[in-house]
């Protein structure tokens, strides 16, 4: 949002412009089982951060383990329950709660057994991220390859780990 009397130049780069995102206006990428809400990418908060919504179906699986090596993941779960695993604890959040998980710590998440999730992800400091949100949508309906994401792995800070835990958990699910 910028108005008629800014102050300052927006070429000027401490200055961060306000950003708005109505919810009829926002992008969204679906596959069979989430919808993603495109809210705010780094490049548009000056690299403070970015923040996007899902709703996952009932039981649907969020994302394997991985970490991050350069921002720290927020979640806040506006409604239904969240699985999560930080590094090798199961935990489930519920409406209200917030989870705070900082660089180079492993996490998964998957709407809980039986519940679906609505969730809030921010990133701090922003990640160019809407780019690997489209790529995952496309690789769940079918229309790339999981490989691209294996491949995209350094460009968006997905770093996959192997987790016996996180394993064991989907596998009760089954």
């Amino acid at each position: 949002m910028t108005t008629k009397n800014e102050t300052k130049s927006q070429t000027d780069e401490s200055v961060i412009a306000p950003v708005l995102t109505r919810a009829a206006e926002a992008e969204t990428t679906a596959d069979p089982s989430s919808v993603m809400t495109l809210l705010a990418d780094s490049g548009t908060t000056g690299g403070a951060l970015t923040s996007y919504r899902s709703t996952f179906a009932k039981g649907a699986v969020g994302a394997p383990a991985h970490f991050h090596t350069r921002a720290s993941e927020m979640f806040y779960v506006i409604g239904g329950s969240l699985e999560v695993l930080v590094n090798e604890e199961l935990t489930v959040l519920e409406a209200g709660d917030f989870l705070l998980v900082p660089p180079h710590t492993p996490h998964a998440f998957a709407a809980a057994p039986g519940a679906e999730a609505d969730v809030l992800f921010v990133f701090t400091p922003g990640m160019a991220r809407f780019d690997y949100l489209r790529l995952l949508g496309r690789v769940m309906r079918g229309e790339a390859s999981p490989q691209e994401i294996k491949d995209s792995s350094e460009l968006y800070d997905n770093h996959y780990v192997n987790s016996p835990v996180w394993q064991e958990a989907l596998g009760r699910r089954a």
